[in-house]
């Protein structure tokens, strides 16, 4: 699953656990945000393929952020990476040069951590993540059977170092007592500088096709990440809000869910070299707008 093609494909797959929108065909192309510019009091930026690319940033995006905000536009980051809390957040986007005060940045890490409930949880986390914002008891998960049978839920932050070995444990744990997951990244795949790394999402909905019914999404296209946002803009209408993204089932999908105007970019992100009008015809999700870089 290493082609934009059969991450579409996947995607497709998989779209009956996402939120359902009505059919799209109708898009039109600017050449920059700045042509939409009056039609938003909020732009919502993805960041992998939209800002950067692995570690590095896209050329431009820093620049246009600000000439956003200097049209007095308001400016979120809403990323389904949670390998990171807040702080690491910010730092992340300060270290690639981008200019971002850390009310703008809206993870799904974020909405995942409020719905675990009391107990022992196992955490599949990148090895640097020291967890230092979760409350409840949690536990490492390595290659210890026992430890995965001990615990009473599971949060999937990070697919850091998680193997097909690991992958079959948990499976095998949750086939003899089936407990809640967590996915605290519902993205299948993210564009790195060499390719694409596989993603909490993808792991997660290997447990679903395997009948396990306690497995739960978080980040987009599922809509707390998307909540979060809005509350953090009052009184600004849906349709006054534009997400920018370059995937149609994350980005695009669950910002049509929630009545927000989107924007498919094209250049950097799992589309790049792809013609997307094939992959919007057969989804049957349109972006209100397209470009190539924003």
């Amino acid at each position: 699953m290493q082609s934009a093609p059969a991450i579409f494909d996947r995607y497709e797959e998989v779209r009956p656990r996402f939120p359902t929108v009505p059919s799209r065909s109708q898009t039109k192309e600017i050449s920059s945000l700045i042509d939409i510019a009056d039609e938003a009091s909020a732009f919502v930026f993805d960041a992998f393929g939209v800002l950067n690319v692995g570690e590095t940033l896209i050329e431009g995006a820093d620049l246009r952020l600000e000439q956003l905000r200097a049209l007095e536009c308001q400016i979120r980051i809403l990323t389904n990476a949670a390998s990171y809390d807040r702080d690491g957040a910010v730092a992340k986007f300060q270290k690639l040069g981008i200019s971002v005060f850390e009310e703008e940045i809206i993870t799904s890490r974020d909405a995942t951590l409020p719905c675990q409930t009391p107990g022992t949880w196992g955490a599949i986390a990148a090895p640097e993540d020291e967890m230092a914002d979760i409350t409840c008891d949690v536990r490492r998960l390595g290659d210890d059977p026992e430890v995965y049978d001990q615990v009473s839920g599971f949060l999937f932050l990070s697919s850091s170092g998680w193997t097909n070995a690991r992958q079959a444990l948990l499976e095998t744990s949750l086939l003899k007592r089936d407990r809640p997951v967590l996915i605290a990244n519902a993205d299948l795949v993210a564009p790195r500088d060499d390719g694409f790394s596989l993603e909490p999402g993808h792991y997660g909905h290997l447990l679903v096709d395997r009948g396990l019914k306690q497995v739960r999404f978080f980040g987009k296209p599922f809509p707390e990440v998307y909540q979060l946002v809005e509350r953090s803009l009052p009184d600004i209408p849906a349709d006054r809000i534009i997400m920018c993204g370059d995937t149609l089932h994350t980005d695009i999908l669950g910002a049509i869910a929630r009545g927000w105007r989107a924007v498919l970019v094209t250049q950097d992100g799992l589309f790049a070299g792809h013609d997307t009008d094939e992959f919007c015809a057969k989804s049957k999700l349109a972006p209100d707008w397209h470009l190539a870089r924003i």
